[in-house]
């Protein structure tokens, strides 16, 4: 499935136009899920902590038990000369991809060193600064460590993201803040996220429930650097009710800000306009 347009993938040592085939139909990974990914971004000719994407897919393989590759130096050499083919003012999505090809003789586990690789680039645009979302809640929850690959960007954790969001959108929201197995705000089906209260910034404690992001750990750096104090810590449904403010924060559109929780309404206020003037001025500085 493909969500934008001018697609490259480099497969079996070489660039490939558009969409093509990589797996075949008794891949480990197309009948096991065994299948991790990373995504980073390229806009306004830059491409912020790639190398840290890179290094993280192949943290997630090995959380899978699958043999990587690539170095995340490689990675990052193929990704440029990909992007290169690109014009300089696309916004273009980066995707390396592993997944197993065989299992051991019982079928389950992935066999060491069987890999499949590729590197997909694809055009979508990045979300306009105005652009906002609609939280509510739902009854899925974050899995744990004992139960789920929570330690990777795992394939397999996708249905469960699936799920929260058609929850929430048969509400008419956009999105959902979810609770780990605890009760706790974790995240949101497909972002982590950041509330504001009397100027300073709050975000669930990574607690091993949810994937702690690369621009999540930016979007720290960056506040803290710029004096504001932030707070990683437990946080519940009721605090997200009493925050001033609240945005999300991945890697497809680095901050959106929220203006509504089940009936709870934010403005788009001035420390998430100036979460988003930090990172694209810490991006535009590292070129």
């Amino acid at each position: 499935m493909t969500t934008g347009k001018n697609i490259r993938t480099w497969f079996e040592g070489r660039w490939h136009d558009g969409d093509v085939a990589v797996m075949r139909a008794a891949d480990h990974g197309s009948w096991l899920g065994t299948t991790v990914f990373d995504g980073a971004r390229w806009f306004e000719g830059v491409a912020p902590d790639l190398d840290r994407h890179m290094a993280r897919v192949n943290r997630s393989a090995e959380a899978l038990m699958i043999t990587p590759t690539m170095t995340a130096e490689k990675m990052v050499e193929i990704a440029w000369e990909g992007l290169a083919t690109y014009p300089r003012g696309s916004a273009v999505y980066i995707r390396p991809m592993y997944w197993a090809l065989d299992g051991d003789a019982s079928g389950v586990v992935p066999e060491p060193g069987a890999t499949g690789f590729a590197l997909c680039l694809e055009e979508i645009p990045m979300a306009p600064p105005e652009a906002t979302t609609r939280l509510t809640t739902t009854r899925f929850r974050r899995p744990v460590i004992e139960s789920s690959l929570t330690n990777a960007k795992a394939g397999c954790l996708y249905p469960n993201n699936a799920r929260m969001l058609m929850e929430a959108r048969s509400r008419g929201y956009a999105n959902a803040l979810v609770a780990d197995a605890l009760g706790n705000v974790a995240e949101t089906a497909t972002a982590n996220v950041f509330m504001v209260k009397d100027g300073e910034l709050f975000t669930p404690i990574a607690n091993g429930t949810f994937l702690s992001g690369i621009t999540r750990a930016r979007h720290i750096e960056n506040a803290r650097a710029d004096g504001m104090a932030v707070h990683e810590t437990v946080l519940s449904f009721d605090d997200f009710r009493a925050a001033d403010e609240v945005f999300l924060s991945g890697n497809f559109s680095k901050v959106t800000p929220v203006v509504e929780f089940d009936g709870t309404h934010y403005q788009h206020g001035q420390v998430t306009k100036r979460m988003r003037e930090l990172y694209w001025d810490w991006a535009h500085s590292k070129g």
